[in-house]
């Protein structure tokens, strides 16, 4: 039909013409009331992000020469984390002399590795930017 007969429909039921599709050839348009076509939009976008999970990245700080029990109690933090369906970046902080032994850096997050296998997958592996070893991993 066309716009103008369209639009004095729209006028004799002191209603609004709105463009629901404009991609659709010819372009769908309703006769309907706008305001309460935009109240209703907006509710179900609120209702969605109701249900949606945010997915947080948090963070672990680690040094090379860490503890066996201060290991344990990072480990712990990593696997809460990763239950609550959070990625977890781990940074390994190298200074001054620690920088000759970048292997013993990456053997413990190696053995992070093998310690969260079953809670999570590595999302992006162990690499180096400066004096930081970094890596992500995302709950399975």
């Amino acid at each position: 039909m066309s716009i103008q007969k369209a639009l004095e429909l729209a006028a004799q039921s002191e209603l609004d013409l709105v463009e629901v599709a404009s991609g659709a050839v010819p372009p769908v348009c309703r006769i309907l009331d706008f305001s309460k076509f935009k109240y209703d939009q907006e509710k179900k976008e609120r209702e969605a992000k109701k249900h949606q999970k945010m997915v947080r990245l948090k963070e672990i700080r680690l040094k090379p020469n860490i503890d066996q029990h201060d290991y344990k109690t990072k480990l712990k933090q990593v696997l809460d984390f990763l239950k609550d369906k959070n990625k977890v970046r781990i940074n390994l902080f190298f200074r001054g002399r620690q920088m000759e032994h970048i292997d013993i850096g990456r053997k413990l997050l190696e053995k992070f590795v093998v310690d969260t296998q079953n809670d999570g997958t590595v999302e992006k592996g162990a690499a180096m930017e400066g004096r930081i070893i970094s890596m992500v991993i995302a709950p399975k």
